[in-house]
């Protein structure tokens, strides 16, 4: 047993981990952030309050979700291992130059990433894919399974990324008519490619006029490129919701679809907007009891396994995504869930599931019974306290 300081902020399912920790026998200090702390590569309130505790708790080590550059100068200082399990994908903080302290035990849910670090030659960087609490999860849907709002043919639960003063269009409304097509240009090529995103590596010779016109910033001491940040956090997501309506408009001209997203106003013919649920108590449930859930990765996820995805499988839902490289690591496309390789791919699928009832039911459960077996978040709490 250890005793182990958890940084708790409003992470999704913060709960869940709490719980797997807690239920493999170990023991929890509390140390709540707020939203002002959680988003500072550098806090001077937060490093006190985070000394004071170690002093007087002496844990064994401190966790978080995702990675807080301040608890890494602080476990550094101080000469207490700092775990992070990051599933927020672009997290401009692992470009923090303390991510090399060796108090650090980083791991990201993309191989793809991993890479890139251990490439640099970055050894506190590891692999660890996301998870799901298949008992929790049960407990809901066996509960609210036969409510009959949540019966859907297809449905879809995350952002379009056209929420009002978003940073594309704020950003394009500056831009010179040259920059304007190229980045048009640019981002329908990517459309065009899975598996690899080059947007990043394209943005050289316009990254000078995105700054001057949209100027963002990174961490102080950060190790990411002005590239990096405007690919990421700005056009890779244009195109990923360029690309969730280009898709839910395919579907939706033969299949009603079901939307759940943040942004209300948004419409298409044979399309219901839901607006969003609640990741605890709804979500579930739109998963468990939709025919077909989609999985529409964001574009900065390189080849890792959104936690959608394992939301999804864990909920008991079928889960039709596209292909992510890391699926192929931990699951069995046509067995645990569905995989498109094109927009009429999907459109094919979307039918066939549909269509074939008994087939859909199986690989549903297929998928849920891997996740409660190898998937867990006790599994994953064993696995990373074992590399510690």
């Amino acid at each position: 047993m250890m005793k182990i300081l958890l940084i708790e902020w409003k992470s999704f399912a913060r709960g869940d981990l709490k719980e797997a920790l807690i239920l493999e026998g170990h023991q929890l200090v509390l140390l709540p952030v707020s939203v002002s702390e959680e988003n500072l590569n550098h806090s001077p309130e937060l490093e006190e309050r985070l000394s004071a505790v170690l002093h007087k708790e002496v844990p064994d080590l401190v966790f978080s979700v995702d990675y807080w550059p301040a608890v890494s100068i602080v476990c550094n200082r101080e000469k207490v291992r700092y775990i992070s399990w990051t599933y927020d994908n672009p997290h401009v903080m692992l470009y923090s130059r303390t991510v090399t302290h060796p108090c650090n035990v980083i791991f990201v849910f993309d191989q793809t990433l991993w890479r890139q670090f251990y490439e640099a030659g970055i050894r506190t960087v590891h692999y660890m894919p996301l998870a799901a609490n298949t008992e929790r999860l049960d407990a809901i849907t066996a509960v609210m399974s036969s409510v009959p709002q949540f019966a859907y043919d297809v449905s879809f639960v995350g952002s379009l990324y056209l929420e009002k003063e978003n940073h594309f269009d704020q950003m394009m409304s500056g831009l010179s008519e040259y920059t304007k097509g190229y980045l048009n240009a640019l981002m329908a090529a990517q459309m065009k490619i899975q598996g690899y995103n080059f947007i990043e590596e394209a943005l050289h010779s316009v990254v000078d006029e995105l700054h001057r016109v949209y100027p963002i910033h990174g961490n102080d001491d950060g190790m990411e490129t002005r590239e990096y940040l405007y690919a990421q956090y700005i056009v890779n997501r244009r195109i990923t919701g360029i690309e969730r309506i280009d898709l839910l408009d395919a579907v939706a001209q033969r299949q009603t679809v079901d939307l759940f997203t943040h942004y209300r106003d948004f419409a298409l013919p044979n399309l219901r907007n839901h607006g969003n649920v609640d990741y605890d108590t709804e979500m579930p449930n739109v998963f468990h009891c939709s025919k077909i859930n989609l999985n529409i990765s964001l574009r900065s996820i390189q080849s890792g396994i959104p936690l959608r995805a394992f939301d999804i499988m864990g909920s008991g839902g079928f889960l039709l995504s596209n292909f992510q490289a890391d699926f192929l690591e931990h699951f069995v496309p046509g067995e645990d869930f569905v995989f498109y390789e094109s927009k009429e791919d999907l459109v094919r699928k979307v039918g066939y599931y549909l269509n074939h009832e008994k087939e859909r039911q199986a690989i549903a459960r297929n998928g849920h019974d891997k996740i409660a077996r190898e998937h867990t978040y006790r599994h994953r709490v064993r696995e990373m306290l074992s590399l510690c």
